[in-house]
């Protein structure tokens, strides 16, 4: 009896989904699909982005990234509250903390930064009441494709200097732009990448 044959078919092997040209590791990768860009309103995320986009200063957001369970165990999970109070005994224990980037003027930043957003949370009944008035309520999609990225913007620039009268330290522009980015209050995930329309269509949705 002959035997039938059968066709076997080469299976198709899913498409990559296209990205930001930046995000290229896992951790990175990990990062940009479910962090980056999203709107942050809950202010204890919104004061760890703060201290960590200063803790980032002359270095690469891998880098912080890989530290970054440190840093939440490090500062009591980045409670502004806690934080604000830490004495000379704490921060000397950060500093000797190889989990974390020892800076004393960032560690000594955090503290100051602490005490500071929690001025403006009372002042605005919420740090994200306050933060959100720089692009009017809502997140500023941008159209720029990878290489045009800005590093700073005229928002960031108003951000900063109100930050600076406000006390705060280590939120020049360009660590304001990166602020921004992280917590959603610009789209800037290029043109080609996936996750750029996945955020307008949520944005839409509410």
């Amino acid at each position: 009896m002959a035997r039938a044959t059968i066709n076997h078919k080469p299976r198709s092997v899913p498409k990559a989904p296209t990205r930001c040209g930046w995000a290229t590791t896992e951790l990175g990768i990990k990062y940009h699909d479910e962090e980056w860009g999203v709107p942050v309103h809950d202010d204890r995320l919104l004061f760890e982005f703060l201290i960590l986009e200063g803790a980032q200063a002359g270095l690469s957001w891998e880098t912080v990234l890989k530290k970054r369970d440190n840093y939440r165990q490090a500062f009591d999970n980045f409670d502004p509250e806690l934080v604000a109070k830490y004495g000379k005994r704490k921060i000397n224990s950060l500093l000797s903390n190889e989990g974390i980037i020892r800076n004393r003027l960032k560690i000594d930043a955090s503290v100051g930064n602490a005490k500071s957003f929690l001025a403006t949370q009372q002042e605005f009944g919420g740090f994200h009441k306050y933060l959100w008035t720089f692009v009017k309520g809502e997140p500023i999609v941008n159209q720029w494709d990878s290489p045009q990225i800005p590093t700073r913007t005229a928002e960031s620039d108003t951000l900063s200097k109100d930050l600076s009268k406000r006390g705060f330290k280590f939120v020049g522009s360009t660590i304001c732009y990166a602020f921004m980015q992280a917590v959603g209050m610009v789209n800037d995930h290029s043109l080609e990448c996936f996750r750029r329309a996945q955020l307008v269509r949520t944005q839409r949705k509410k």
